[in-house]
């Protein structure tokens, strides 16, 4: 997907309770993940900065992905995937502030890191993260839909399972990254799920309205 660089800055009001579609992407379209490294640490450092609890600096600190326990969260993470150049969140605000709170301290760390990695100076992000909040219950399964299917859509990748650094596999398996009871309590099954998001006639119904809400 390649998110417009021309983009206005939103006036979206984040809500507590409410569910948003958040996302960014590198500065003059420039990558933002160049390793498996960049991809697991931005992992880390945003489960790590999910909890409203005062922390220390995420380099003072190293959680393990899969096994975050932390309570009261600024945010619940229902999907996400990260992209080259771009990261996409679904997020449900938990208390107020929660998402400026959580995407600021995060892409901030993670900038500190990249750069300092790479040797580099200056923004790593296009400005201010942009939102979309979500209105209808339809709106937020195509969204997870759209979200899961990123890598596909944009040919990063030949299919779902092969492509580590989506939420995919957290809601077919017992990693608890996401809360995904959201979505798939909608669902006969994970499998029923799976045909859902693999359903291409629909997905397609769907793919102008979302790449309108991201480009409005």
């Amino acid at each position: 997907m390649s998110l417009n660089e021309n983009m206005p800055r939103r006036k979206t009001i984040l809500a507590s309770g409410e569910y948003y579609h958040i996302f960014n992407r590198g500065v003059n379209h420039t990558p933002i993940f160049l390793s498996v490294r960049d991809y697991k640490r931005f992992l880390k450092t945003v489960l790590y900065y999910q909890g409203q609890e005062v922390k220390p600096r995420y380099s003072f600190y190293n959680p393990n992905i899969h096994n975050f326990t932390g309570k009261g969260k600024l945010v619940e993470i229902i999907a996400y995937c990260l992209m080259p150049n771009h990261f996409h969140f679904l997020l449900k605000q938990t208390i107020d502030k929660g998402i400026e709170n959580f995407v600021r301290k995060s892409t901030n760390s993670y900038t500190k890191y990249f750069n300092i990695k790479n040797k580099r100076i200056g923004p790593l992000f296009q400005g201010r993260f942009q939102s979309v909040h979500i209105e209808t219950n339809e709106q937020l399964l195509h969204l997870s839909r759209y979200i899961h299917l990123n890598p596909i859509v944009s040919y990063v990748a030949r299919d779902l399972e092969s492509y580590e650094w989506s939420s995919f596999k957290d809601y077919f398996s017992n990693l608890n990254i996401c809360s995904k009871d959201v979505i798939l309590k909608q669902f006969k099954s994970a499998e029923d799920y799976k045909n859902f998001l693999l359903d291409q006639e629909n997905y397609a119904k769907e793919l102008e309205l979302i790449k309108h809400q991201l480009l409005d």
